[in-house]
């Protein structure tokens, strides 16, 4: 059963604007369910995996209960990690964003409390943060919790079995009586339920049943793309391997029809759903689709339910979707009726991290790829050129313009000029023109390394190099004007791969998109190469973090 709009929840206004601002139509079923529960009052229990909206859910309806007039904390939202702290700090901030006066504040530990301090001195009204940080804050009398609304205990699950019981209850227990409590967690356990009997009052259970997982005959892709170079590179994929049907998918209706216009442009047949497309014209769209007129069809997860087509032979996820479950519904488009079917996403930046809740979730590895040039796909256009000459002339599908050709060769014009020409024109009426993007020039830069160091081999009088391992024999690296080359005592001994490094600096030190260059993985050690504006920031953010479970150092490399 299709969701009511969030115009339909009783939000107020600012919360409504920032909303659509943002470019959603549709609430989630944790969030439809959820909502208006939670603005009554009642104190709730959530059941829902993670990246399924539960944020949102909770935050809309603690919104709305907030005074920004009074310069007291009145919501706290408990988190188990300060990575979650602050990515549910920076969701407050975003649906808040229209509610003049609002501040939204991040607690945890391993950072300086003076910042702290300063802001829940301020009065903020919204505070987000860890068990310890907060019970420490409590203890200090600089979180005054006597003006507290609403309370949400974000992954209790999780909190518990880090061992955050103690701290959890004693805050609760700090708390005034009179609030609206909310659970959230992904699973239902014993310990939870206890936490559950003593500190909430006879909550209402909202729990959304997990789609089933039919990816297994689906073949899943990535490429890393920055937002700038995706329609490009969707144009590289569409020329180097035409389906007969593709499904973009898009998080707004907004990105839809940029997409939409960008793939017209530059001559594809497609069209586009979201919902502001009429009930009627949304069935034209989705005729001329199923007859083949329309080739690409570019939607929002709202707008494509009820899509049901058995020929669709490519998904691509122009964005990652917020919610796993929505991954595998989007997938499940392709691969139908025994057919196969293929997937494509393009990630950047702090998208990988979703990318390996994704994998986490569907318990598949999506492979990385890299974007095609404008080489492989000249390439592949010629191929098929030669291809459809080839079999017309095998078909004796070629007309009779003998009386042309007679005038032509009249003319002085060679037999090879003419069908050069002829060629030509076929050419340029089938294919469009390319465009040079950032990612080729990273090729280019790779390209040109091995050039210069094959050209130092040949100097070298044709020595074979040293091993890349050895620290002694550090290869030379290509770091770039403004970069600063990091080095880490964790390598492919321990299963490192860019994609890991990457996404932990992305997901830690909450750096820039576009802040991380090279990394290459030795044996026993990396090299990262990070822009120098921010590489001490990244240092100082890994200091206490772990990767795949082990401890790491990081810093400057001092062999440079």
């Amino acid at each position: 059963m299709d969701t009511p709009p969030f115009t339909d929840l009783a939000l107020p206004e600012p919360l409504l604007a920032a909303i659509l601002d943002m470019g959603f139509e549709s609430p989630s079923p944790i969030q439809a369910k959820t909502i208006p529960l939670a603005l009554e009052g009642k104190d709730l229990i959530g059941l829902s995996q993670t990246g399924s909206g539960k944020t949102a859910a909770f935050a809309l309806p603690t919104l709305a209960r907030i005074d920004p007039h009074l310069a007291e904390p009145q919501a706290l939202i408990v988190c188990p990690t300060r990575e979650l702290a602050v990515q549910v700090c920076e969701e407050v901030f975003r649906l808040g964003c229209k509610i003049k006066g609002l501040r939204a504040l991040p607690v945890y530990g391993g950072t300086p409390i003076e910042r702290q301090l300063k802001g829940l001195r301020k009065g903020a009204h919204v505070v987000v943060g860890t068990p310890g940080r907060l019970l420490d804050h409590l203890k200090r009398r600089s979180f005054n919790p006597q003006k507290i609304k609403t309370v949400i205990l974000d992954e209790a699950d999780r909190m518990l079995d880090m061992g955050f019981q103690e701290e959890m209850e004693e805050l609760l227990a700090a708390l005034p009586k009179e609030r609206q409590t909310m659970f959230f967690s992904a699973t239902m356990n014993r310990r939870v339920s206890r936490l559950i009997e003593e500190f909430g009052k006879k909550p209402t259970l909202v729990e959304i049943e997990r789609k089933s997982l039919t990816v297994d005959a689906i073949d899943q892709a990535c490429y890393e793309v920055r937002q700038r170079s995706k329609v490009e590179v969707l144009s590289r994929l569409l020329d180097i391997d035409p389906p007969r049907l593709a499904v973009v998918f898009c998080n707004t209706k907004r990105l839809v029809d940029e997409v939409t216009e960008g793939l017209l442009a530059r001559g594809y047949t497609a069209d586009r759903l979201h919902g502001d497309i009429t009930q009627q014209m949304r069935e034209r769209v989705l005729a001329r689709f199923r007859e083949g007129t329309v080739e690409i069809l570019v939607a929002t997860d709202v707008a494509a339910r009820g899509l049901d087509v058995d020929d669709i032979d490519l998904v691509v996820n122009y964005e990652i979707p917020h919610d796993p479950e929505d991954y595998v519904h989007r997938i499940g488009r392709t691969g139908r009726a025994g057919r196969s079917g293929r997937a494509v996403s393009f990630v950047f930046g702090r998208d990988i991290y979703r990318l390996q809740t994704i994998e986490k979730y569907t318990r598949q590895t999506i492979r990385r790829e890299r974007v095609p040039s404008q080489e492989q796909v000249e390439g592949k256009r010629a191929d098929k050129l030669f291809q459809t000459i080839q079999e017309s002339l095998e078909k004796s599908k070629v007309k009779d313009y003998q009386t042309y050709l007679d005038r032509l060769l009249e003319q002085g014009h060679t037999a090879t000029d003419i069908a050069n020409a002829a060629i030509t024109l076929l050419r340029d009426s089938t294919t469009r023109e390319g465009e040079f993007i950032a990612e080729d020039k990273q090729k280019e830069a790779f390209a040109n390394e091995r050039e210069r160091s094959s050209w130092k081999d040949q100097k070298r009088g044709g020595k074979e190099r040293p091993e890349r391992g050895d620290r002694k024999a550090k290869p030379e690296r290509n770091n770039g004007k403004g970069m600063s080359c990091l080095f880490m005592n964790l390598g492919k001994a321990q299963h490192i791969k860019p994609g890991d490094i990457a996404g932990m600096i992305y997901r830690e030190c909450k750096v820039p998109d576009g802040s991380l260059g090279k990394i290459t993985i030795f044996p026993k050690h990396s090299l990262v190469d990070v822009s120098k504006d921010v590489a001490n920031d990244v240092i100082e953010g890994l200091r206490k973090a772990t990767l795949r479970g082990r401890s790491f150092k990081i810093d400057h490399d001092r062999k440079k």
